[in-house]
């Protein structure tokens, strides 16, 4: 197993040091950090980040009007998931399978770059996706004409066995036993962790259950506009305070066997990076 971490939409939000503690400018620079994993025969993504219509577009249509205007992303075509799977020296169709956190428009936005891969989820994420009445966060989130020709979904129950504090762990099928689906549930309602089993221990990848490292640490504060869009975006604020709690309990009492990272903290994305698994 090879795994590749892939940054599949910049966002540079005007704030600059608010959102993101590093840069020097007024514009700062906040990653989309999915994974790509290397079978013996296929490939995996873990989220989507943009995807080719996103960035062909501009966003009409597929994105929704306020979050680009606040996020500023990039849409670049070549940061999108298809692109970058291509410059490895595959091909689309080589992703079998697409592992997702959530719905977010900047999670699956590159869904439909991937006609043959089989997509995985929470069921609660599905059904949260497609409600009529979702509120002004859900129908902004959530966009449809991202993923309305998706072929084929599994989606799963909140049943599974108990892995390092967390229960309802589950086994993706079709896929081998050293991936799992983790729900972490409170930044949409059927949010999830994606675990991997790697020769140097595990990885998880928990999505937007946090946004930035300070947070499984007392180290130093959040950004604080980072903090505000994250209380925005919660679906359900109790269930994210106790996940959190348990990544941090998990960070602190494990850190040796399981490496916790984020969707959007980009200096996670460079140290992983900069030692690939």
């Amino acid at each position: 197993m090879r795994i590749h971490h892939l940054d599949c939409g910049s966002h540079h939000p005007l704030g600059g040091r608010l959102y993101d503690d590093a840069s020097t400018g007024l514009y700062a620079h906040i990653c989309t950090h999915c994974m790509l994993i290397e079978l013996a025969d296929s490939l995996v993504l873990v989220d989507t980040g943009y995807g080719l219509q996103d960035v062909r577009r501009g966003g009409r249509r597929r994105l929704s009007h306020l979050w680009p205007l606040v996020l500023n992303p990039a849409l670049l075509e070549a940061q999108t998931a298809i692109r970058q799977v291509e410059a490895l020296g595959y091909s689309a169709n080589d992703v079998r399978h697409i592992v997702l956190t959530h719905l977010d428009f900047d999670h699956a936005g590159g869904l439909e770059d991937f006609p043959a891969a089989v997509v995985h989820l929470l069921a609660v994420e599905k059904a949260a996706a497609e409600m009529r009445h979702q509120g002004l966060v859900g129908r902004q989130r959530y966009r449809p004409r991202q993923w309305d020709s998706v072929r084929e979904w599994r989606t799963y129950s909140p049943l599974g066995e108990r892995w390092y504090g967390f229960d309802a762990v589950r086994q993706l099928e079709g896929l081998p036993p050293d991936l799992l689906l983790v729900p972490l549930s409170g930044h949409t309602r059927g949010h999830a962790g994606v675990a991997v089993a790697t020769a140097a221990g595990w990885l998880l990848d928990a999505g937007d259950a946090y946004l930035h490292r300070s947070e499984l640490t007392a180290d130093q504060r959040m950004p604080p506009g980072l903090a505000v869009y994250e209380r925005i975006m919660m679906a359900d604020p109790p269930a994210a305070r106790a996940n959190l709690a348990r990544l941090k309990e998990l960070h602190q009492g494990h850190a040796p066997q399981v490496q916790i990272f984020c969707s959007h903290d980009t200096s996670e994305l460079l140290q992983l990076q900069a030692s690939t698994t």
